[in-house]
């Protein structure tokens, strides 16, 4: 028998539990940066949740899609062991150049932060397999089906993938919205909770972070 779902929690009470942990100085400069060239970040929620992520996970090699100007990177970043390397992709070298002075600005060596231009179904393929703890994705979301074949390859054994935005603005739940990038972000969620090899979990932070642990 099913169980009966809990009554949704409160605006205010979300907004208690996104802005739990809270941001600084570097994370606001990488937001200002954001808002100036027109980039969505992640939300605070969301970017804890990363950085928690990072910890449980002892994460030394992360691939992150979607560089944008270096919030989810420092989250990230401040997540991982000390020794390791960040791997981000982004199609604008501008925004990864935003992104760098983020990183810089935080105190991070420059030695910790690989940075690719370019597209990622280009980039991901020549990136090694089964040699990364953690693959965020937060780019095209008509191409999250490609990344997670990707993000399969690239993950080492308990490795977990991570996809932001995996609500969609409240789209991917309501059956009738069925615009291509609503469709490809609910069809990756039944892809991910259907595969065996996947231990899956979909979180209400922000727009939603959809996470699977690969067996």
């Amino acid at each position: 028998m099913p169980s009966t779902p809990t009554a949704p929690i409160s605006t205010a009470s979300w907004t208690f539990a996104e802005t739990y942990v809270g941001e600084d100085e570097h994370l606001a400069a990488g937001r200002a940066r954001a808002e100036e060239v027109g980039v969505v970040a992640i939300g605070s929620g969301g970017g804890a949740t990363l950085r928690f992520l990072a910890s449980v996970l002892g994460a030394r090699a992360v691939v992150e899609v979607g560089t944008g100007t270096g919030v989810s990177g420092l989250w990230l970043l401040r997540g991982m062991a000390p020794d390791g390397v960040l791997t981000t992709v982004d199609l604008e070298a501008e925004h990864q150049r935003l992104a760098k002075e983020t990183f810089v600005e935080a105190g991070f060596a420059s030695q910790r932060v690989r940075a690719i231009p370019g597209a990622a179904l280009e980039v991901l393929p020549r990136l090694t397999d089964s040699h990364y703890d953690l693959v965020f994705c937060d780019g095209d979301k008509t191409e999250y089906d490609a990344y997670l074949d990707e993000a399969l390859r690239l993950l080492r054994p308990g490795g977990v993938v991570a996809f932001d935005n995996a609500l969609w603005h409240d789209r991917v739940a309501d059956p009738t919205q069925r615009d291509e990038q609503t469709v490809a972000v609910r069809e990756l969620a039944e892809r991910v909770a259907e595969d065996e090899r996947l231990v899956p979990v979909l979180l209400p932070v922000g727009d939603g972070l959809l996470l699977a642990r690969l067996r």
